[in-house]
């Protein structure tokens, strides 16, 4: 389903809608890789600019509900891309879609657009408007009016989204990692298409080269048709968790749904509630006729579980502090954004400590580089050494693996029970644990100059990624002791550069001295 750059097709120029969100983010570098010009409408462009394609892209400022901004955005625009949504727009949400899709109609028309491009939400086909939630049916809504307007239009439709980052692919996520026992409504026993956003994002791609004469809806899902209950049973066998026990409760509303949805995750409930209300219904695809105009490539659309494992891959390379800790760029659709909402991506459980210090930073990082082996952690010895043997004991590497040199670290040196991930040489230590945990774990040290007061600020923190309920449980039992271990490690490790700060610099050795060769002094003859 890629587009070839190149391929004797001159490039288009494009214009996308809600670049900030999770499809749109996604959205930009493919069409980029596939030889177009992009524009994007965005009412906070700065929300864009640590995008690694900020620089390749026109960002103009503006609202798809003003008219003339839309119709000036447009101008000179071959395909239109509209991923707009007001799901937690409040009550009148269905109204301000309805009012920003006509008016985006009209000003691509004014404009001289060729073709709309819509990602909307697959709906059941044999349910009157009237009884599907406000949510599907604005999304149902919004497709008809593009379809309707004078510039021909895809209308692509899909259930849920399996990426890293999308709502309904996090609450998933986050029900499944968070309780090993669920007692669940009933439209857990509803059946669903899910379908990879890889998949979604190669159709949005192709649906720029449409026939002219193209105007209309294609329903899109990967191969596989499951019960969300299914779902998350699946979810908990690729991620490596215990069965699931499901139990269903009839009563529990949509209303009572989205409340115990954001008690269990992170998810606003101005999300769930929508999200669970649109779950009552079957959403299944009708026909595949898209594969008429963008066939098939060999092992799509994916399958769920395949989709499943690339929105974990980050997760299980053990990426993930890079992706909270500052904010580094995806590799692939399913990976994090910069943009993501926070509660995206999975639970992140951190420990901040941060202490200025009279010392440079290169005594900082002469103590931080030194750091384990011999020289220990700087806190609390027995408290490391104890989790050292019982690590041990549950078969992992301990403590005593030392360091390979005393003073240099690299990047992929054991650490005691840590390897070492990153370095910035006088910045920098990213440690990776490989200790027995039920999750994953990094601790990070900075040593940070401070020009105008003098002296430096070491910043420490520990991250920790729980994988399932026994991770969350985990945290919260060690997370009392943190005050004494990873606050007496970041005041102990000051103290010593200071202490090595104040010590007085070598006296240099005497130069050595030779006799001048025979026949006179060196140099002359």
């Amino acid at each position: 389903m890629d587009e070839t750059p190149g391929a004797g097709r001159a490039p288009l120029a494009c214009l996308v809608t809600g670049a900030t969100g999770y499809i749109g983010g996604r959205l930009v570098p493919d069409l980029l890789d596939a030889g177009h010009r992009v524009r994007c409408l965005a009412r906070s462009p700065e929300r864009l600019r640590d995008h690694p394609w900020a620089d390749r892209v026109e960002i103009v400022r503006g609202d798809v509900t003003d008219e003339a901004g839309t119709t000036a955005a447009l101008r000179g625009i071959d395909v239109a891309y509209y991923l707009v949504h007001s799901l937690n727009g409040g009550a009148r949400f269905e109204e301000s879609d309805r009012r920003a899709a006509r008016t985006f109609a009209q000003a691509a028309h004014a404009a001289g657009v060729r073709r709309i491009v819509y990602l909307g939400g697959l709906v059941p086909a044999d349910k009157p408007a009237r009884e599907l939630s406000p949510h599907l049916r604005s999304r149902a809504e919004v497709g008809e009016i593009f379809l309707r307007s004078p510039v021909p239009s895809t209308v692509l439709r899909a259930a849920v989204v399996i990426g890293s980052g999308s709502a309904s692919f996090e609450m998933l996520r986050y029900l499944t990692e968070r309780l090993p026992v669920m007692v669940t409504p009933s439209w857990v026993g509803t059946r669903v298409q899910p379908i990879s956003v890889r998949d979604v994002l190669g159709y949005l791609v192709a649906s720029a080269r449409m026939p002219a004469e193209t105007n209309r809806s294609f329903d899109i899902g990967g191969p596989d048709i499951l019960t969300y209950e299914e779902m998350m049973r699946r979810y908990a066998e690729v991620a490596g968790l215990p069965p699931r026990l499901i139990l269903r409760v009839p009563m529990l509303t949509p209303r009572l749904s989205s409340l115990w949805i954001g008690l269990v995750t992170p998810v606003p409930r101005a999300l769930a509630r929508p999200l669970a209300e649109s779950l009552r219904h079957e959403v299944v695809c009708k026909e595949h006729d898209i594969a008429l105009h963008v066939p098939d490539g060999p092992g799509h659309p994916l399958g769920f579980e395949e989709s499943l494992r690339l929105a974990l891959q980050r997760v299980r390379e053990a990426n993930v502090a890079t992706r909270w800790s500052n904010a580094s760029l995806p590799g692939a659709p399913s990976d994090p954004l910069p943009t993501d909402p926070s509660w995206a991506g999975g639970s992140l459980y951190t420990d901040h400590r941060s202490r200025d210090t009279a010392a440079g930073p290169p005594e900082l990082w002469r103590i931080i580089e030194g750091i384990g082996g011999e020289n220990g952690w700087y806190s609390a010895p027995l408290a490391w050494a104890v989790r050292g043997w019982l690590d041990r004991l549950a078969g992992g590497a301990g403590i005593r693996r030392g360091r390979r040199d005393a003073a240099r670290l690299r990047v992929g040196d054991s650490l005691d029970f840590w390897r070492v991930e990153e370095i910035e040489p006088g910045r920098l230590l990213r440690l990776r644990a490989e200790m027995r945990l039920p999750g994953l774990a990094w601790l990070e040290m900075y040593a940070d100059p401070r020009p105008r007061s003098g002296g430096s600020c070491y910043r420490q923190r520990a991250l920790f990624h729980p994988r399932g309920f026994l991770g969350h449980l985990y945290w919260w039992s060690v997370s009392p002791f943190h005050a004494v271990v990873f606050g007496g490690m970041a005041r102990n490790i000051t103290r010593a550069a200071e202490r090595l700060a104040d010590q007085p610099e070598p006296e240099p050795e005497p130069a050595e001295t030779s006799a001048p060769p025979e026949g006179g002094g060196a140099g002359l003859p």
